[in-house]
């Protein structure tokens, strides 16, 4: 049975139904759908709209049909139009007539608005609690590593020295800023939008506060149109989710790259790599490329549901059905990144002499601006000292050196004004290099 019906002479055509129908992908809200039920039929009942014993009876059988599918008992039936259909007709099924009465001042424009939002404020706090977990283990690991000196880059040139827990914190910087978007958009997404109606609220004397309060929201939505043709909250939900992924993905390329030969800074664990079909040497980061190839597929779900909502006028149109696959899509793919991803540090192995070798080799001079800033401080301008260093640099290229190598007379051939303490001054190991 469908939620409509009556004013139709004919059937749906079969392909059309198939086309129109979401089941297949929404079946996933069946608990946020019976929740939110629960509570509207608990809601109509103290109100008096419909009877306490309807009410009783529809609570019952609706905790009894969410117990049966969450156990396995009761199969979800894909041929129904969505997921609120077939709990509806389950209902009706168990209990008759009185089951009709669920849908009094309520539409399943509401209903699907109230369901969606819980099964995102649901979602963000898993991503929430998984991001915690990954912020866990970069925390640690930037505490084992507060010492371990490798070269720092810029335009994936070595550019100065810095540390692999200062490396390390950069990215826990990015995932901490990624908790709190996800905090905003669970607040921005705790509005109770049931009682909007299709489009312009009910007749009937609805309590929404009892609703808000029993699903705990906090607040109840202020406008019916908006509230059934909103889906901000869906967009920001994915704005962050690609977020989330834009940073493993950046943070996936640094592991790749240093598991090189040619980088050598990193061995992934062989749990989380995989070998060649004809070449028996390899060991390839699969699941960090994986990671790395999954976020462009999230950046397009976001693009996606962008482009359908630009041009939708009020209130509710059919479009917005898009947003679920975009919406399950994104969620299924952050959620094993963020595991996964944690695992692969976890077992990571860092080779720190290796970085050190790389930090104080020939030919980097990432202690080259530090020459230059001795020099500002004993008074020339720092244009100047630049200049004067690059000079530097340029002859202990030509003499394959290392500037610590050089001797001080050969400091003072470009400026009197380098003295002995010129070496403690260009050293790696200096303690504000994590600065």
């Amino acid at each position: 049975m469908n939620m409509w019906g009556g004013i139709f002479t004919e059937p749906p055509s079969a392909l059309a139904h198939a086309f129109n129908s979401s089941i297949a992908f929404d079946k996933r809200l069946y608990k946020h759908d019976i929740r939110g039920s629960i509570a509207h039929a608990e809601m109509l009942g103290k109100c008096g709209i419909i009877s306490q014993s309807d009410s009783g009876a529809i609570v019952a059988e609706l905790e009894q049909i969410l117990a049966d599918i969450s156990g396995g008992t009761l199969k979800i039936d894909e041929s129904c139009e969505d997921i609120h259909t077939f709990i509806e007709n389950e209902l009706v099924a168990r209990i008759g007539e009185v089951g009709k009465r669920l849908h009094t001042a309520r539409s399943r424009n509401d209903q699907v608005a109230l369901s969606l939002r819980m099964y995102c404020r649901e979602q963000n706090r898993e991503i929430w609690k998984l991001l915690n977990a990954l912020l866990d283990i970069l925390d640690e690991l930037a505490v084992v590593h507060a010492d371990t000196i490798m070269p720092g880059y810029t335009h994936l040139q070595k550019a100065q020295p810095v540390t692999l827990g200062l490396y390390i914190g950069a990215y826990r910087e990015m995932f901490l800023r990624d908790c709190v978007s996800l905090d905003n958009a669970c607040a921005d997404n705790n509005s109770m939008p049931l009682g909007s109606g299709a489009l312009a609220g009910t007749a009937f004397p609805i309590d929404r506060e009892y609703v808000r309060k029993k699903l705990e929201f906090r607040c109840v939505t202020r406008n019916s149109l908006d509230a059934v043709s909103d889906r901000d909250f869906v967009l920001e939900l994915l704005f962050v989710i690609s977020t989330i992924m834009l940073h493993l993905s950046r943070f996936c390329e640094e592991l790749i790259l240093w598991a090189t030969q040619e980088f050598g800074y990193v061995t992934i664990a062989e749990a989380y790599s995989t070998g060649s079909s004809i070449m028996p040497q390899k060991k390839n980061p699969d699941t960090l490329e994986l990671i790395r190839g999954k976020s462009g597929r999230v950046f397009g779900n976001l693009s996606g549901f962008f482009a359908t909502v630009k041009s939708l006028p009020l209130t509710y149109n059919k479009d917005m059905q898009e947003c679920h696959e975009a919406l399950y899509d994104s969620v299924d793919t952050v959620k094993p990144c963020l595991y996964l991803f944690a695992e692969v540090l976890k077992t990571a192995s860092f080779h720190t002499e290796r970085m050190h070798e790389s930090a104080t080799a020939v030919g980097g001079y990432m202690n080259a601006t530090y020459a230059a800033d001795y020099l500002a401080r004993k008074g020339i301008p720092f244009r100047d000292a630049h200049e004067i260093v690059g000079k530097l640099v340029n002859y202990s290229i030509t003499h394959n050196k290392r500037l610590e190598d050089m001797t001080l007379g050969e400091f003072q051939r470009f400026s009197d004004k380098f003295e002995a303490d010129v070496f403690d001054a260009i050293s790696i190991t200096r303690s504000n290099i994590c600065s």
